[in-house]
């Protein structure tokens, strides 16, 4: 089994077909998309897929480490970034092929007029060994 992330993004990937903005939706629209995100991870719990997932605020900021003594930098609000990430879900699979599978699967949860959304999403293998230095 390998553990994959799938990045669901408000904004910076390509298109989706159904490119309505989540922020044009209406209530129906919304809960009508949260209840097939529960549906797909309800699946996959029952065949072990499925790791955790949550959807993410549009708020936050950066922050870094500044120095001994110092408070953390922080830079945010960034809302207005070109890539906004909208939420994720962790899956344990037995190949990446299922991973893509499970991810063009999630892609079609419905948006604005009830139609699937056909969004891209991030499909980013957890690292399993650490990388290789070659000199």
């Amino acid at each position: 089994m390998a553990k994959y992330l799938l990045l669901k993004h408000y904004r910076g990937g390509p298109a989706a077909v159904n490119d309505v903005p989540m922020d044009r939706w209406t209530p129906e629209e919304i809960s009508a998309h949260m209840q097939y995100m529960s549906d797909f991870a309800s699946r996959l719990e029952k065949t072990g897929e499925y790791i955790e997932g949550q959807a993410l605020a549009p708020e936050g900021a950066w922050v870094r480490y500044d120095g001994p003594g110092r408070p953390p930098v922080t830079d945010g609000p960034f809302a207005e970034t070109k890539d906004l990430i909208a939420g994720w879900m962790v899956i344990d699979v037995d190949s990446y092929e299922r991973a893509v599978e499970l991810a063009g699967e999630l892609s079609a949860a419905p948006g604005a007029g009830g139609k699937p959304i056909h969004e891209w999403l991030e499909v980013r293998p957890f690292l399993t060994e650490p990388p290789t230095i070659a000199e």
